[in-house]
């Protein structure tokens, strides 16, 4: 019961705080709220981040006796937890900063708390998604009371020792794609125009190609060309969407939009920087493979109308169209020689 009072008391105090806050002019993201900095632009091939669960805004825990503070002021905690932290007293400090941000989430602590409590999964425990977490909440939170663009670049940093280093589950290391890509996505939300913000789409895109998702990879590559024209990232998102392309071509039914649309693609992308002539090679070879494809099709079809069931008129037409569309098609002197007799024998 005093617990409940408590908390109804601190929620109180909290609510009167951001109003009087509100009412002398404080600047709306020098107080603790999500999403203040977010990008508005649409990610293709992104996840959603309101689809995601969320860490919401940190609240004092349960157990208020146990896990909360140990001095009465925000300077007094913070001074504890800065000589916990200088004596090697790990576990101390982390709780301790993480227990300031809960309980004065306003004060001009609250944010150096955060900071070095990041600092501490980074640096001493070296726990990257829980540095991630901490540094993306600084950021979520605390977008005004810290150096922005530094954070952001540390989540960055971050974001990438997470693909390198993988996921510990009892011991083992796996890859975690999935985890790892969505950080990589929250780096670009936060930071959409950043030197950086291209190279980490490219990752978005071959982390969805390692978890088989080629199309989805297609959309973000596209993008990533589209945003960032120009650099580097965007020239090898060339060579790699076509590529990504292909590999949807080969694992679906024929489909003559999807082959034409490669086809429009490829044609496009080889006139544009893929990175060497021997890409270049490599998307003829593509563009080839697609346009045999249609072309077998489209001689499937014409066949198609040369049967006992057909007239040989209809069977004429359809390999004169073949003929027009594809005359180099490998099939074009079968059908040449099949369309004479034809005509020879509707004389």
């Amino acid at each position: 019961m005093w617990y409940n009072m408590h908390m109804r008391n601190y929620r109180l105090l909290v609510a009167a705080t951001l109003f009087l806050a509100i009412l002398c002019g404080a600047p709306a993201d020098s107080m603790p709220t999500s999403r203040t900095r977010y990008a508005t632009d649409a990610y293709p091939g992104f996840d959603r981040e309101e689809n995601i669960v969320l860490p919401g805004k940190k609240e004092p825990r349960w157990f208020h006796f146990w896990n909360g503070p140990k001095y009465d002021t925000p300077e007094e905690e913070f001074a504890y937890a800065e000589s916990c932290r200088a004596d090697g007293w790990w576990r101390a400090a982390r709780r301790a900063y993480d227990a300031l941000v809960r309980e004065w989430p306003t004060s001009p602590e609250a944010p150096k708390a955060q900071l070095a409590l990041a600092d501490l999964y980074l640096g001493h425990y070296q726990e990257y998604e829980n540095a991630f977490e901490e540094y993306r909440y600084l950021l979520d939170y605390y977008s005004s009371a810290c150096d922005y663009d530094a954070i952001a670049r540390r989540l960055y940093e971050v974001a990438k020792m997470m693909r390198e280093e993988g996921k510990t589950i009892i011991f083992f290391r796996f890859a975690n794609t999935v985890d790892v890509r969505r950080a990589f996505e929250a780096v670009v939300f936060r930071a959409p125009g950043a030197s950086y913000a291209p190279e980490a789409m490219l990752t978005v895109a071959e982390l969805r190609e390692e978890d088989g998702e080629y199309e989805k990879a297609v959309t973000v590559y596209e993008n990533l060309r589209n945003l960032h024209a120009g650099t580097s990232e965007a020239d090898d998102a060339l060579y790699r969407e076509g590529k990504a392309r292909m590999i949807v071509l080969r694992e679906h039914e024929y489909n003559r939009q999807r082959c034409q649309d490669t086809i429009d693609y490829l044609k496009m992308a080889m006139g544009g920087n893929v990175g060497g002539q021997a890409r270049r090679d490599e998307m003829k070879a593509w563009l080839d493979e697609a346009q045999a494809l249609v072309e077998e099709e489209a001689f499937a079809a014409a066949k198609f109308y040369d049967s006992r069931t057909r007239t040989k008129r209809s069977a004429i037409n359809a390999y004169e169209r073949f003929l027009k569309e594809y005359p180099a098609s490998v099939h074009a002197n079968e059908a040449l020689s099949r369309l004479a007799e034809l005509k020879s024998e509707e004389k």
